[in-house]
């Protein structure tokens, strides 16, 4: 079996394919987060052993690996040509900014975060994972969804976990991208403009 690596541009569409793949299903999340662990995708887990009381039942053999699916990247580019139709997204980010004043930035800035924020309402539900403000001292109890939630700094032992809420995060409830007609060509974001 040989081990291809994808180039840059293949794994671009892959990203965002991932992307609304982990926003719109928690156990796909689950498992994209198991492989950012430091053991995830080199180390085979250790078994360990441990003696068994007498009386105990019969452990139940280890889950197999969930098996990872090639995400299509068909989504992925449908939304970056409607974040190009609407926000002129990539022309912003394939632009030499250096030869731009801050205020030009800035004044370009403002165009796409509308148009981006005009694709997101229109194509996505999006709502915050919690409900409560940022800031907010909230406490964690055994079995919370490690997948809607990431502790960070100093997280030792065992739930519940008391600490304070430094982002809400967000979760898509709906997606409503458009059909494509089967002949569509994604990977074309934006046809080439020739005035006559």
């Amino acid at each position: 079996m040989t081990n291809s690596k994808p180039s840059l541009f293949a794994r671009i569409p892959l990203a965002f394919g991932a992307f609304f793949r982990i926003v719109g299903n928690v156990d796909y999340a689950a498992r994209v987060d198991h492989l950012r662990q430091p053991e995830g995708l080199d180390a085979q887990p250790q078994p360990q052993l441990q003696p068994q009381p007498p009386a105990a039942k019969p452990a139940e053999p280890p889950a197999a690996p969930a098996m990872l699916k090639q995400a299509s990247p068909d989504a992925a580019l449908q939304l970056l040509a409607l974040l190009q139709r609407d926000a002129r997204l990539i022309d912003f980010t394939q632009e030499n900014l250096a030869n731009y004043s801050d205020a030009d930035i800035g004044a370009a800035a403002r165009v796409v975060h509308e148009g981006c924020r005009k694709v997101l309402n229109e194509h996505f539900t999006i709502e915050p994972v919690r409900a409560e403000a940022e800031g907010s001292r909230i406490t964690l109890s055994q079995g919370f969804d490690a997948a809607s939630i990431r502790l960070t700094g100093n997280v030792v032992g065992q739930p519940p976990f008391s600490g304070s809420l430094s982002h809400r995060g967000w979760r898509v409830s709906d997606v409503r991208l458009p059909r494509l007609a089967e002949s569509h060509e994604t990977r074309v974001l934006a046809p080439a403009e020739v005035e006559l």
